[in-house]
């Protein structure tokens, strides 16, 4: 498989941009590399963050890992062997947050920091002027959504933290757009979409979910995979599944996933189970660390969001071969080629949704043409390998162009 970041003529998806005239690096130690998150939890941009540290050329950077907390164990296992440093504040101002920002600038100083790239709003109004403050040469800033669950002060600030750095990366186009019609400057955005591990396709369908709950091996089985959240759109697809079963007697529907924070939602999603007389179809599994052996158990994987970044959980189901229906929005259509590699509907209609689940369970081999598809499409676009190679060219091009920039000023 080629990992090349050279654009193709068909490529949908804009790499990387405006990349500074390039010379190798030449310095004899490695780049010492701050990445910082507001927390370190399992969510999309922090899984990111862990699939670049595990493919990161370690002879070329030197990882250091910043954050608020750690709201996983299992993370904090996985991080043995890189400094992680942690930066305990309750909000984002007052007189302990000005000393925690102190102290991130003297860390990067005293660590010899060539970058720092932050994640999302927390971590760009926390890190970005700490990094400022240092003098660190390359500074980089993150959104990763669309903004709809940031307030407008949010937004206003984090534009104006964002002006701090040197590049803003987004992972899909559709994030760029929004920025530019908020007044970003385009040529200061750099679009790399999310990577992930593919790992080989089993020759036998996993049937763990079924003999997990009980089910027959006879039952279809059609989940989400997500985050217990409003914006997921998650009433939708419980609104669709009572068409979906008229038609399809043995299907059951899963909720893959759950999300402390939003106790209410969940118990709103469950009343709703009960009152569309779906108790016993459907199946909040709670959280769950086997992803993969869980996708390799469905039929069909759903993404019924009402906003979107670009989803991990999408492109975990394409690489599983699983055929996928998502709403067309944010940066869906970005991985989701219609009617190609799974189907897009719009959001808020549960109507659609249930058409387009039937329709890949009902046409005689599209769920095996899609599915294929859909691996083909993230193994081309979409890999670890792929993502990594583009993160690693940036952060080395703006290296290179500081490197230069400082010698010229010396002349």
């Amino acid at each position: 498989m080629s990992c090349s970041t050279r654009s193709h003529a068909n490529d949908p998806v804009n790499l990387v941009q405006a990349r500074a005239a390039s010379a190798p690096l030449t310095a004899k130690e490695p780049i010492h590399l701050l990445k910082f998150l507001a927390y370190l939890a399992i969510g999309g941009s922090e899984r990111q963050v862990l699939n670049i540290r595990h493919g990161l050329d370690r002879s070329r950077f030197d990882l250091h890992l910043g954050c608020f907390g750690c709201l996983n164990e299992q993370i904090a296992v996985d991080l043995s062997g890189t400094p992680l440093e942690v930066f305990k504040i309750r909000n984002l101002y007052g007189p302990r947050a000005i000393r925690e920002c102190l102290r991130l600038a003297s860390y990067l100083k005293r660590q010899r920091m060539d970058i720092v790239h932050a994640y999302n709003f927390y971590a760009n109004v926390f890190a970005l002027p700490a990094a400022r403050l240092a003098q660190v040469p390359v500074v980089l800033g993150s959104i990763r959504d669309t903004g709809e669950n940031l307030t407008a002060r949010q937004r206003a600030v984090n534009k104006m933290v964002c002006r701090l750095a040197d590049r803003v990366i987004v992972n899909a186009e559709a994030i760029k757009r929004t920025l530019v019609a908020e007044g970003y400057r385009p040529e200061r955005i750099t679009v790399i979409p999310n990577g992930i591990l593919c790992p080989p396709l089993g020759s036998i369908p996993d049937r763990a979910l079924h003999r997990e709950f009980g089910l027959s091996t006879n039952d279809v089985l059609i989940g989400v995979v997500s985050r217990i959240a409003r914006g997921k759109g998650l009433e939708y697809f419980l609104d669709a599944a009572p068409a979906v079963a008229a038609r399809i007697p043995t299907a059951k529907f899963l909720i893959i996933g759950d999300n402390a924070f939003n106790p209410d939602y969940r118990e709103e999603l469950k009343k709703q189970t009960v009152e569309l007389g779906l108790q016993d179809r459907v199946i909040f599994t709670g959280f769950r660390l086997d992803v993969p052996n869980i996708l390799s158990s469905l039929a069909v994987s759903v993404l019924p969001s009402l906003n979107e970044g670009l989803s991990n959980s999408l492109l975990e189901s394409m690489a599983a071969a699983v055929p996928v229906v998502a709403t067309n929005v944010g940066g869906n259509p970005e991985v989701v080629t219609d009617g190609e590699a799974g189907f897009l509907v719009p959001p808020r209609n549960a109507a659609a949704l249930a058409d387009a689940i039937c329709r890949v369970l009902c046409t005689p081999n599209l769920r095996n043409t899609l599915g294929q598809a859909g691996r083909q499409r993230v193994l081309k676009y979409f890999s670890n390998e792929r993502m990594i190679q583009n993160v690693e060219r940036l952060y080395g091009d703006l290296l290179d162009a500081h490197r230069r920039k400082k010698a010229l000023a010396r002349r």
